[in-house]
């Protein structure tokens, strides 16, 4: 696979949200609005980035016995650096995220990626990997909190948005406005594929 594969197969072919499904609990619960889908998918990526790098450069002196504990310890140090920094230039944001984002040590995706795919490859694979995937994380989230904070408040950005800011539907900003969004975007997305596949 060349880099540009790499890079590209996390924004639809691998997509962590809408293909792999890992990473659900943050994506759901902070999708309610597009500030937060956008601070969680760049802390996200971050910590993806980070540890994917120091993953890929250890991954030869790393006992196979303990590299699950190794894993998370550097996950651990990148996701306190942005926890630190989004706390620092960005209170309202940190207030808004909550504990979702300590809760990334033990997001699916970072440790999958680790595990599965910087733990074998080099750093070049791996940045692209990260990069890819934390794109196609960032893009879903987005996509879901588009809908819900439009068909729920009646916002984008906080912004009110003509016609859809008088009656808006409160169940899209809840948990249950988050599965449907989230069904209704993997049945589009497999819709399209299923269409691209029959021509």
């Amino acid at each position: 696979m060349t880099l540009m594969q790499h890079l590209l197969k996390g924004f639809w072919k691998e997509n962590p949200i809408f293909v792999i499904a890992l990473g659900l609990c943050p994506a759901l619960a902070v999708s309610s609005s597009l500030v937060n889908a956008v601070g969680m998918g760049i802390a996200a990526t971050f910590v993806l980035l980070g540890s994917n790098i120091i993953v890929s450069l250890m991954r030869k002196i790393v006992p196979k016995k303990i590299r699950i504990p190794i894993f998370i310890v550097i996950i651990a140090t990148f996701v306190t650096i942005i926890d630190k920094l989004i706390a620092a230039f960005s209170p309202s944001l940190s207030a808004s995220l909550g504990i979702f984002i300590p809760l990334i040590v033990v997001n699916c995706v970072i440790l999958g990626r680790a595990e599965s795919f910087a733990s074998k490859n080099g750093p070049m694979d791996s940045i692209m990997d990260a990069l890819g995937m934390g794109a196609g994380f960032t893009i879903a989230l987005i996509m879901i909190a588009f809908f819900r904070e439009l068909l729920g408040e009646g916002k984008l950005f906080g912004y009110a948005i003509p016609f859809f800011n008088s009656d808006p539907a409160l169940i899209m900003i809840m948990a249950p406005g988050g599965f449907i969004v989230f069904g209704l975007l993997i049945a589009l997305k497999r819709h399209m594929e299923a269409k691209g596949d029959a021509r």
